[in-house]
C-alpha cells in the first residue's frame, strides 16, 4: 500500500512542516498516540454541528419573515390609490347633501388607526434585522473556524498517510526480516503488533477523512444560511427605508390630489352656478325686453280691434238699411192690402140692395 505524503485525496495543499510535526507525534508502539491522533481536530465537529443546528433552529428568521409579511399585508390592505379614483354617484350625492365626511378625512382617520400597527411592525422588523446581522457575523466566524478545522483535518490525514506509507515501505519490511530471524523469537509478535497498530492508524485516518467530508459539507450549508439571513435583512432594510416611506409619500400625494379634486369640484360648482345665473339673467332680460317693446310698439287701438269695430259698424249700417227697406216693403204691401180691403168693402156695400 502506498499513499501520497504531500496532500490528501481531495487535492488540498498542506504545510509540510506541520505534516512532519504531526507525523512525529505518532508512535506505532504506543497505541494511545494513535487514539489521540486527530481527536482535537475531530472534537471541532461537535461544535460545528451544534452551531449549524442552532442556526437552523433560529426562530429570528421565521419571526422576521412573518413580521415582514404582516407589515406588507397591512400596507396592501390600506389602499390609498382609491383616493385617485373618481367618486361614484352615491359619494357625490352624499357630499352634495352634506350627509358624510369627505373621503380624505375618512382616509386620514383610517391612517391614524393603522399607523400604530405599522410603527410597531417596523420596530419588530428592525429588531429582527439586528439579530439577523448578528447571526451573519457569527456564521462568518463559524465559517472561518470550520475552514481552519477542515485544513487541520487535511494536515492530520496527510500526516497519517505519510506514516502509513513509511510503515508500509520501511518499518513493516524491516520487521518481517527480523521475524524471519530465528535469533529473535519475539520479532513475530512485534510484527503482529506493528501490523495491528498500522491497521488501527489506517482506520483512524479513514475516520478523519469522514470527518473532513462532514466539514466540507458544512461549509456550503453555513454560506446558504448566511446568505438567506443577509437577503432577509436586506429585504427588511429595503422595506423600512423604501416601501414604508414611499407608502406614506403616496398617501400624502393622494390626500393632496383629493383635496385638490374637492377644491376643483367646489370651484366647478361655483362656476356652474355663476354661468346658470348669468344665463338666467340674460334670458330674463331678453323676455322682459320682448314684452316691453311689444307693448311699446302697439298702437292705442289694435288694427284687429279697429277692423272688428268697423265690421260691426258696417254690419249695423247694413242691418239698419235692410230693416228700413223691409219696413218700406211692408208698408207698401200694407197699403196695397188696405186698398184691396177698402175696395172689397165698397164692392160689398155697392152690391147690397134693399128688399121689396
Amino acid at each position: 500500500m502506498s499513499h501520497a505524503t504531500t496532500g490528501t485525496s481531495a487535492g488540498e495543499t498542506v504545510a509540510p512542516q506541520r505534516v512532519a510535526q504531526l507525523a512525529a507525534e505518532i508512535d506505532l508502539r504506543d497505541p494511545s498516540t494513535i487514539l489521540r491522533f486527530g481527536s482535537e481536530a475531530q472534537s471541532r465537529a461537535t461544535a460545528a454541528a451544534d452551531a449549524m443546528l442552532g442556526a437552523a433552529r433560529n426562530q429570528a428568521t421565521g419571526e422576521a419573515g412573518e413580521a415582514l409579511s404582516g407589515l406588507l399585508t397591512t400596507l396592501r390592505g390600506f389602499d390609498v390609490t382609491q383616493l385617485s379614483e373618481k367618486p361614484g354617484l352615491m359619494g357625490r350625492l352624499a357630499r352634495l347633501a352634506g350627509r358624510g365626511q369627505t373621503q380624505a378625512v375618512a382616509i386620514i382617520q383610517r391612517y391614524e388607526n393603522v399607523r400604530g400597527q405599522i410603527e410597531a411592525a417596523g420596530d419588530r422588523l428592525d429588531g429582527h434585522r439586528t439579530r439577523l446581522l448578528e447571526d451573519v457575523e457569527r456564521l462568518e466566524r463559524l465559517y472561518g473556524a470550520t475552514l481552519e478545522w477542515f485544513h487541520a483535518l487535511a494536515e492530520h490525514i496527510a500526516a497519517g498517510e505519510a506514516v502509513l506509507a513509511r510503515t508500509d515501505s520501511e518499518v513493516i519490511p524491516a520487521a518481517e526480516r527480523d521475524a524471519a530471524d530465528p535469533a529473535q523469537p519475539l520479532a513475530p509478535q512485534r510484527l503482529r503488533d506493528l501490523r495491528a497498530a498500522r491497521d488501527e492508524l489506517d482506520r483512524r485516518v479513514h475516520d478523519l477523512r469522514l470527518t473532513r467530508q462532514v466539514a466540507m459539507q458544512s461549509l456550503p450549508g453555513l454560506r446558504l444560511i448566511q446568505e438567506n439571513d443577509k437577503a432577509l435583512a436586506a429585504k427588511i432594510h429595503s422595506v423600512l427605508a423604501n416601501t414604508v416611506p414611499l407608502w406614506r409619500t403616496q398617501l400624502a400625494q393622494a390626500l393632496a390630489i383629493q383635496n385638490m379634486r374637492e377644491a376643483g369640484s367646489a370651484v366647478r360648482a361655483a362656476t356652474d352656478l355663476t354661468n346658470r345665473l348669468l344665463t338666467a339673467n340674460a334670458e330674463t332680460l331678453r323676455q322682459g325686453n320682448i314684452e316691453a317693446r311689444t307693448e311699446l310698439e302697439r298702437g292705442v287701438f289694435d288694427l284687429a280691434a279697429v277692423q272688428q269695430a268697423n265690421a260691426a259698424l258696417v254690419a249695423t249700417l247694413e242691418d239698419s238699411l235692410r230693416i228700413a227697406e223691409e219696413g218700406r216693403a211692408a208698408r207698401r204691401q200694407a197699403t196695397v192690402e188696405l186698398a184691396r180691403a177698402e175696395a172689397e168693402i165698397r164692392r160689398a156695400l155697392t152690391a147690397s140692395r134693399p128688399g121689396p
